[in-house]
C-alpha cells in the first residue's frame, strides 16, 4: 500500500532524441515537417514553476521543479528566438510556463526580443497573479498581446480548482492589462464536470461585458497527476450545449488559418434570461439546491441545444454581436493538420507538439559553444518530425510523461 505524504512529485521527462532524421528533407531554410507544415509560431516556456495547483494541470504538492542554471537565462532565450527570427521564419513568439511572471527578468526577456528584425508579435500566457504591478513595464518593453487563465469568476469555485485564494489577484491583474493598452486580453478557461461547467454561460457573459475573449478548452490529458480520462472532460458539444440556450453563436467569417480556437460571434438569443438569472442553469442549481458537483443533476437541468452545435446559422449583422468566444478543441476536434507551432521547453529542448513523446536538446548544443547554424539546423530536424497528430483518436494513446506545467501551452 502506498503513502501519500504530501511531497513534491518528481517530475516526469520524456527521452531526449539525440539525432532526429533529416531524410528526405529539402534544402530550406523553414522549420517543415514531413507532412508540408511550416512552423512559424514559437512558444517558449521560461520556467515550469507556477504558484497555482489547478486539479487538472498538477498535483496538489506541486512537482519538483527546475533549479535556476537548467533553465534557460535571458540571453539564452533571447539567442533562441533570433536564431528563430532570422534563421527560421518565426513570426510569432509567445512566453509561457509554468507561471512566466515568476521571472523577475521578463521584461528583459520581452525587450530582447522586441528589439529583433523583423520584429515579432509577442505574447504572454499568464495566470495574471503579480500582473497589476508589472503590466505597464511589460508593454514598454514590448508585449503585444495577452492570454489569461481564468477558470471562475467566482470566488469558491476559483480556489476549489486552483487550490488557492487568490482570485482579486487575478482580476486585478486583467484590469491593469487593459490599462496598459493591450488588446485582445483573451481569457482561457477550462471547464470540468462537478466543477465549473454549469458557470460556463455565466463566464461569457461577465467576459462579454467587459470586452474580453474567452476561449474555452478542452481538458488535456497533459496533467501531472495522470488524472486525465473523457469521462472527465467537458467537451468542445458540451460548450455548446452549455451556451446556445442563451446565446447565438455563428462561425466567425474570417480564415481560422492555423489558430488552435474555433471562433464565433455572439449574440443573445431573444426572449432568454440572461446567464445567472432565475431559470436558467446557475439559477436553477441555487434554487433546487443542487450540488454543482452533481454532475448528472446539472446535465438534467441543461435545455436542449436549439439545433446542430458549430452549424447554427445567423443573419444579424456582425456589428450587433456581444463580442467573439473561441473553443479549442484539441481532444475532440483536432487541428493537428494546420498546426504552425514549435515550442521550446524551460530547459532550451524542442518539442514538435505537446503530445510529443521525445525531445530534442538545443540548450546543451547552445552551451557547448555552437554556432547558430548548427542549432537552427538542429532545430529544422526535430521539426521534420513531427507527427501528422497527437493520436488521442488511437485506442493504444499514451500520455506522455512531462505535465503542460513543464511544457508551456
Amino acid at each position: 500500500m502506498s503513502i501519500d505524504l504530501g511531497m513534491p512529485k518528481p517530475r516526469a521527462m520524456d527521452p531526449i532524441e539525440e539525432t532526429p532524421s533529416t531524410e528526405g528533407r529539402p534544402a530550406t531554410g523553414a522549420l517543415l515537417d514531413t507532412y508540408g507544415r511550416t512552423a512559424t509560431d514559437l512558444r517558449v516556456s521560461l520556467t515550469d514553476f507556477c504558484n497555482l495547483r489547478c486539479t487538472y494541470c498538477m498535483p496538489e504538492a506541486g512537482l519538483q521543479f527546475l533549479k535556476k542554471p537548467q533553465l534557460m537565462s535571458v540571453d539564452e532565450v533571447a539567442r533562441f528566438v533570433r536564431i528563430g527570427v532570422e534563421n527560421l521564419g518565426i513570426r510569432e513568439v509567445r512566453f509561457t510556463g509554468g507561471e512566466p511572471l515568476t521571472r523577475a527578468d521578463l521584461p528583459d526577456i520581452i525587450e530582447s526580443v522586441a528589439g529583433l528584425s523583423p520584429r515579432p508579435d509577442i505574447s504572454l500566457t499568464t495566470n495574471a497573479i503579480g500582473l497589476e504591478k508589472r503590466a505597464e513595464k511589460l508593454v514598454a518593453a514590448g508585449l503585444n498581446r495577452i492570454n489569461i487563465s481564468l477558470d471562475s469568476a467566482h470566488s469558491e469555485t476559483f480556489e476549489a480548482i486552483t487550490r488557492r485564494p487568490f482570485l482579486h489577484r487575478v482580476l486585478q491583474g486583467i484590469d491593469a492589462a487593459r490599462e496598459a493598452g493591450l488588446s485582445p486580453i483573451k481569457i482561457n478557461a477550462v471547464l470540468q464536470p462537478g466543477a465549473n461547467e454549469h458557470e460556463a454561460a455565466e463566464l461569457l457573459a461577465w467576459s462579454l461585458e467587459r470586452g474580453l475573449e474567452l476561449r474555452f478548452i478542452e481538458y488535456m490529458p497533459l496533467d501531472g497527476a495522470g488524472r486525465w480520462n473523457r469521462e472527465r472532460m467537458v467537451t468542445a458539444s458540451d460548450v455548446w450545449q452549455l451556451l446556445s440556450p442563451y446565446y447565438v453563436m455563428h462561425p466567425v467569417r474570417e480564415a481560422r488559418g492555423g489558430a488552435p480556437a474555433e471562433k464565433f460571434d455572439v449574440w443573445p438569443r431573444p426572449a432568454v434570461a440572461a446567464p445567472g438569472a432565475p431559470g436558467t442553469i446557475a439559477g436553477e442549481l441555487k434554487a433546487r439546491g443542487i450540488n454543482p458537483a452533481n454532475t448528472e443533476a446539472v446535465r438534467s437541468i441543461l435545455p436542449p441545444a436549439p439545433g446542430e452545435p458549430f452549424a447554427e446559422a445567423s443573419e444579424r449583422p456582425r456589428e450587433q454581436a456581444l463580442g467573439t468566444v473561441g473553443i479549442i478543441a484539441s481532444v475532440t476536434r483536432p487541428f493537428c493538420a494546420d498546426c504552425t507551432r514549435t515550442r521550446l521547453t524551460a530547459e532550451g529542448r524542442v518539442r514538435t507538439c505537446l503530445f510529443s513523446h521525445s525531445e530534442t536538446d538545443l540548450l546543451s548544443l547552445m552551451r557547448q559553444g555552437a554556432s547558430d547554424e548548427a542549432i537552427a539546423e538542429r532545430w529544422r530536424a526535430a521539426q521534420w518530425g513531427k507527427q501528422a497528430g497527437h493520436g488521442m483518436d488511437r485506442s493504444d494513446f499514451v500520455q506522455p510523461e512531462r505535465p503542460m506545467s513543464a511544457i508551456g501551452g
